[in-house]
């Protein structure tokens, strides 16, 4: 339970630097003179990152031990979120945003399979939610204050109290985590060779057309909610507080159904998924009704990923790093 609070924590600082985007948005493109449109390639840059770059990068560092590599991509996080901080232009911060990205990829990856083999196979949904509680806490608690803190002290304070917060994770990994001392690391040809499997492609392509509708609604949560659902936006943070709170029971529900019953729940939650989606637009100019839209977005949205990482890790068991780092890349599809 340590080595998955730790693991959780060190999520929940990188993934609070994915997700506050989405809050400070106006803010960036104020203070860097560009449009909202040009500050939203922030997203699309950082999930580029996830998609093309984090896949390469575990590959090419499948043969290194563990617990060195999960430092390593930690002290990426800190230096990509500094710079980030520190950006003069709007250039600079596209960079940076890449560079973080790149760890993000990767170190969940490493994450995933360290705590789903922790646990028996009908164990894996639910492991792999109790680490995906990080990036709910990264939601309900992280996109709130960094959204808070970017309000009334600048954006740029933002990502520097995210670069302390992977910095504390970089302390506890080398503190508390071992690379387990049975483990073999797979070479890079291994991990390749297991993308080739059918059931794997698979389990990616659900993955990266399944999330493609909540990642593209809250990508512009901020610009959505404030211009076209008519809230101020001083209740942003209140707003992406109530998608953190669907979105932590939705993880934490779906790891359980998915544990009991793969075959009936996944198919159905991702139903109810498409069906909440397509009502929010009807909705949309309705300041009472997108707060319920958001909230089931987040619910929903998040209860099918438990299944997703499971349904990698089970066909992929062999040599899985690669295939979890492609599964976050392809959950990342809807921001591009």
């Amino acid at each position: 339970m340590l080595r998955i609070a730790v693991l959780m924590f060190c999520v929940f600082s990188i993934t609070t630097g994915e997700f506050v985007v989405a809050g400070i948005l106006p803010e960036v493109a104020a203070d860097l003179q560009v449009t909202v449109g040009t500050a939203g390639l922030l997203v699309t840059a950082y999930a580029v990152g996830m998609i093309a770059g984090g896949p390469l990068l575990t590959a090419a560092t499948a043969g290194i031990d563990r617990k060195r590599l999960m430092l390593a991509l930690l002290a990426l996080a800190v230096l990509g979120n500094t710079v980030s901080a520190l950006a003069p232009g709007f250039a600079l911060l596209l960079v940076a945003r890449v560079v973080t990205a790149l760890a993000t990829s990767t170190f969940f990856a490493q994450a995933i399979v360290l705590a789903v083999s922790s646990a028996p196979p009908e164990r894996a949904g639910t492991m792999v939610a109790r680490l995906a509680f990080g990036m709910n806490l990264a939601m309900i608690l992280g996109a709130p204050i960094g959204t808070q803190i970017g309000s009334h002290c600048g954006w740029r304070a933002t990502f520097a109290v995210i670069a302390a917060a992977c910095l504390l994770g970089l302390g506890l990994v080398l503190w508390q985590l071992t690379s387990p001392s049975e483990e073999r690391r797979t070479s890079a040809v291994s991990e390749l060779r297991t993308l080739r499997r059918g059931p794997v492609l698979m389990s990616l392509a659900v993955t990266a057309v399944g999330n493609v509708g909540v990642l593209m609604v809250f990508s512009y949560l901020a610009p959505l909610l404030t211009e076209l659902g008519g809230h101020p936006a001083t209740r942003l943070p209140v707003l992406l507080f109530a998608y953190g709170i669907g979105a932590t029971i939705g993880n934490l529900v779906g790891g359980t159904l998915y544990d009991r019953n793969p075959q009936l729940f996944q198919p159905l939650l991702l139903s109810l998924l498409a069906a909440v989606l397509a009502g929010s637009w009807f909705v949309a100019t309705s300041p009472t009704l997108t707060v319920v839209a958001v909230v089931a977005i987040g619910l929903l949205g998040f209860a099918i990923i438990p299944g997703m990482q499971a349904r990698v890790m089970a066909t992929a068991a062999e040599a899985p790093t690669l295939a979890m780092a492609v599964n976050a890349s392809g959950y990342q599809l809807g921001r591009v």
